[in-house]
């Protein structure tokens, strides 16, 4: 099974970039900024970094999600590693 990326507003309400590889295990990239979104070129530039890339054909699925303190989007794509930097943990 190939893991996902996926991008959300964190706790400070920054976007973050995760790539969950296991329950135990993710890479991590924090954006360190709340607007704009991150752009598609900015998400495969944090994503190569941390050695993975979308699968061939897949796009980013948006949704929004309610939590106590408004609502917060979210983001998931299927990835695929490109090299040994794939799989780092946070």
């Amino acid at each position: 099974m190939l893991p996902q990326a996926r991008m959300a507003t964190g706790v400070y309400g920054t976007w973050e970039l995760y790539v969950f590889i296991s329950a135990d295990e993710w890479a991590k990239y924090e954006f360190r900024r709340l607007a704009p979104i991150p752009s598609p070129e900015e998400r495969a530039e944090a994503l190569a970094g941390l050695g993975y890339a979308p699968v061939a054909g897949a796009e980013w699925e948006w949704r929004e999600l309610s939590a106590p303190t408004g609502p917060r989007l979210f983001a998931a794509v299927p990835v695929r590693p490109t090299g040994p930097a794939g799989g780092g943990a946070a």
